[in-house]
């Protein structure tokens, strides 16, 4: 395996940028997930969108918040991913996916992807599956995180019943959230997570936004929302992944300024954010940039080779 060299490797000062929100909402059936990623969305972006995996069920609030909506039905990584380029070029600056669990349980999702490739392999080898399926689904979750609005997802949690006692010391069943349904660690790639219970209580479960961590809220509103936003929106100004667009479309853009760019992209881990290419495809934001790097470069030595056919010509 090749080694980044010691001398390429060098330490910089920290500082905070403004942000873009990456929430999830877990809960079980009736939580109120939908409806407090509508009410987060609404109050921290203009134009909302929604990626619905639900049959159409978020459209039934259309009469209290303005949205947009997309209907999968199939839900294979890169249809996530074509969705995502697709809002991105739109310019919706905040996303909501309802449900994430659909990409991973559902028709076409993850596991669904591993068992495909497993049989492919021969035997069933589950080894193999997921040694196929994982560069989708980290691909997916790439294109999701370098989005370039906020992201807000919702996730089903699979559910029991516990019994507690109510005030009058009878036994009554409640029902309970557990993990979400989603691969183990999924929380990790998200800056705040809330988790709700049946009676629409949001515990923030875990936050980067120290104002945030360990809040308890009854029917979560705008308050919330604004909380978010200020964490958010402390911080110096950062560019876009639609600033790193228009550089790359750049046609006076050089290889040498396109090579910078891309380097520049990296380091703020934007490489895999979905965009489309100048003819409307989906396409990642480096290959984007490799692409006119590549025109740039052409560019240059058919230049030289005109230069070299007048030479001759005058010679």
């Amino acid at each position: 395996m090749r080694r980044t060299s010691v001398t390429t490797l060098s330490f910089s000062r920290a500082s905070k940028e403004q942000a873009k929100a990456r929430i999830a909402l877990t809960g079980p059936t009736g939580s109120g997930k939908t409806y407090t990623a509508l009410i987060v969305a609404g109050e921290i972006g203009q134009r909302v969108a929604l990626i619905d995996t639900e049959r159409g069920s978020a459209s039934k609030y259309a009469d209290e918040f303005t949205f947009d909506t997309l209907q999968l039905t199939r839900f294979e990584p890169s249809a996530l991913i074509d969705a995502l380029a697709v809002a991105a070029h739109a310019g919706y600056d905040a996303l909501i996916v309802d449900s994430f669990s659909h990409f991973w349980s559902g028709t076409g999702g993850i596991l669904e992807q591993v068992d495909h490739a497993a049989k492919r392999a021969g035997g069933g080898n589950s080894f193999a599956g997921w040694k196929e399926a994982r560069p989708m689904e980290r691909a997916m979750i790439d294109a999701l995180l370098a989005y370039p609005g906020h992201v807000i997802v919702t996730m089903r949690a699979k559910t029991e019943y516990v019994v507690d006692s109510d005030e009058r010391g009878r036994k009554v069943p409640r029902k309970v959230g557990l993990k979400p349904d989603q691969r183990d660690g999924i929380e990790y790639e998200f800056d705040i997570v809330g988790e709700l219970d049946q009676e629409n209580t949001l515990v923030v479960a875990k936050s980067r936004a120290k104002s945030l961590s360990g809040m308890v809220i009854h029917e979560p509103d705008g308050r919330f929302a604004g909380l978010v936003l200020e964490w958010l929106d402390a911080g110096r100004p950062a560019p876009t992944v639609a600033d790193y667009v228009a550089a790359a479309a750049d046609p006076e853009a050089g290889y040498d300024q396109l090579r910078n760019l891309y380097e520049e992209v990296a380091r703020r881990h934007l490489l895999e954010a979905a965009v489309l290419d100048p003819d409307g495809r989906p396409i990642t934001l480096a290959k984007l940039i490799v692409q006119q790097g590549n025109k740039a470069k052409n560019r240059v030595v058919r230049a030289a080779d005109t230069d070299q056919d007048r030479w001759r010509e005058a010679a």
